[in-house]
């Protein structure tokens, strides 16, 4: 499947997915490695994780509001950091879920965790640092979720 089919199965899914809360969040996915995914050694290719938690990201971004909100806001989200660290490779058709969870933030970047996982066991795990910008530059954590939760009035779905 193309990245542009996936990410088009993803925008559609992550309407009908439960809400998530702005603070904090962690989602899932369940995916399965295809053929456009492999590299020469004929596993999943180490640039296609990052895409994968791109993926995961944009998940989120609709799930909390955040998606709404930086289109009403003309706001864009950034990645300034990202590391993976393979454990197992993963096999062609091999069926994983991603976890994704926001772990902390600072005055200007969201710390973000990806744990790629088969079963019970992590065969990789990423962090990342985002951030979400205007043209007047970084929006800064704290606004941003002040705002969603402002136009979008849900911090917990519970």
């Amino acid at each position: 499947m193309s990245l542009i089919f996936r990410m088009l199965y993803l925008l559609i899914a992550s309407f009908f997915k439960p809400r998530l809360p702005i603070i904090r969040p962690n989602n899932s996915l369940t995916m399965r490695v295809l053929p456009n995914d492999l590299d020469l050694n004929i596993h999943m290719n180490n640039g296609r994780y990052l895409t994968i938690c791109d993926l995961s990201r944009v998940d989120m971004f609709i799930r909390t509001g955040l998606a709404k909100t930086m289109v009403k806001k003309k706001w864009q989200p950034v990645i300034a950091e990202h590391t993976m660290t393979y454990k197992k490779p993963l096999k062609p058709f091999q069926k994983y879920e991603v976890k994704m969870e926001i772990v902390d933030w600072d005055e200007k970047f969201f710390s973000m965790t990806h744990t790629f996982i088969v079963g019970e066991r992590v065969v990789a795990q990423g962090t990342s640092r985002g951030a979400v910008v205007s043209k007047h530059g970084v929006v800064p954590p704290e606004k941003v979720i002040k705002t969603v939760t402002e136009l979008v009035g849900v911090t917990d779905p519970a």
